[in-house]
């Protein structure tokens, strides 16, 4: 029989955790209790923190507050080093520079206590991912649970080969970016055997099979590989991989990959990241949020069981004790 397997994601949500990680570990916790045991070594439930640092937007990592005097909310959020990493490397590559900390500690008085005015503090981690994980597990937040990490390059050699659209962190103008991956042009007429002889959809959005289609396929190979550029794409030389950054509205910026793509660099686009995870942690239930379920089609996932986290008023503040 297989052990449960009790699963929530995340990415990095502030230097002190969003209300809303805090409810989705409480019912990771509850659900835990109620299967019984307190961790697969006691013969009961594991829970596991899928930790979403792959992901490159900075807004990810806004601290929203209320000063305790005024009661005016303020938004606080890391600084990096320099804009294009800001924009685009991944939130464990996003590096902070000397002098932030000691800015955030002048305001912090006005929003929490003095415990965890030290905690933040005494800690020293230089990247915003690795800062936001090691505050909440000195919150003890994390105490008993597993946390793997999207960044993590085992992690990724176990999960199956991405095909299709996927994203990989490359070496741009000298910082690890978070690019869209735009193989090289499908050939124009569809191989033998392809379905219906339609070649893959193009755009920014992952292709939308049938769900016949979608059913007889595993989650990872859902999108078929060969092109995934976006419209206005211009041409460029036959094999070639270009990287995508999204600078804003409809301007992107285009580079030319010379360098394999190692497996260890790839991570998934949202709609197959789910799947992607799974590979590897093999959930038994998973816990997701709001905006989780507006996209994350549990069709081909009969097996897990999807649970809504707790309601917690104020999701989108900051959690302080």
């Amino acid at each position: 029989m297989t052990e449960p397997i009790i699963c929530f994601g995340q990415q990095p949500c502030g230097f002190f955790p969003k209300r809303f990680l805090v409810a989705k570990i409480n019912t990771a916790r509850a659900l835990q209790k109620e299967i019984g045991g307190s961790g697969a070594s006691a013969g009961g439930a594991k829970i596991v923190f899928f930790y979403h640092d792959s992901d490159a937007d900075y807004r990810e990592t806004i601290t929203v507050m209320k000063d305790t005097t005024t009661g005016a909310e303020v938004r606080l959020n890391f600084l990096q080093e320099n804009k294009l990493q800001k924009k685009f490397s991944p939130l464990y590559a996003k590096r902070i520079p000397a002098g932030w900390q000691e800015e955030i500690l002048k305001q912090l008085p006005r929003f929490a206590n003095k415990p965890l005015i030290e905690l933040f503090a005494e800690t020293k981690e230089k990247t915003v991912a690795d800062f936001c994980l090691a505050m909440y597990q000195k919150m003890g937040l994390l105490d008993g649970i597993e946390i793997l990490r999207s960044s993590n390059k085992t992690f990724r050699e176990q999960a199956p080969d991405l095909a299709g659209e996927y994203f990989a962190d490359v070496e741009y103008q000298n910082e690890v970016v978070r690019a869209k991956i735009e193989l090289p042009a499908a050939p124009t007429t569809p191989p033998l055997g392809s379905a219906r002889g339609t070649p893959p959809q193009q755009g920014g959005e992952a292709p939308q099979l049938s769900e016949d289609i979608t059913r007889s396929l595993s989650p990872l190979s859902k999108i078929p590989t060969g092109a995934s550029g976006l419209r206005g794409s211009p041409s460029r030389s036959e094999g070639e991989v270009v990287g995508v950054i999204h600078e804003g509205g409809n301007q992107f910026i285009r580079f030319p990959i010379a360098k394999p793509i190692e497996k260890w660099q790839k991570s998934a686009a949202r709609d197959q990241r789910f799947a992607w995870m799974q590979s590897v942690i093999n959930c038994t239930h998973y816990i997701y949020g709001e905006g989780e379920k507006e996209y994350l089609n549990v069709s081909p996932f009969p097996n897990i069981k999807f649970i809504d986290r707790d309601k917690i008023s104020d999701p989108n503040y900051a959690w302080l004790g």
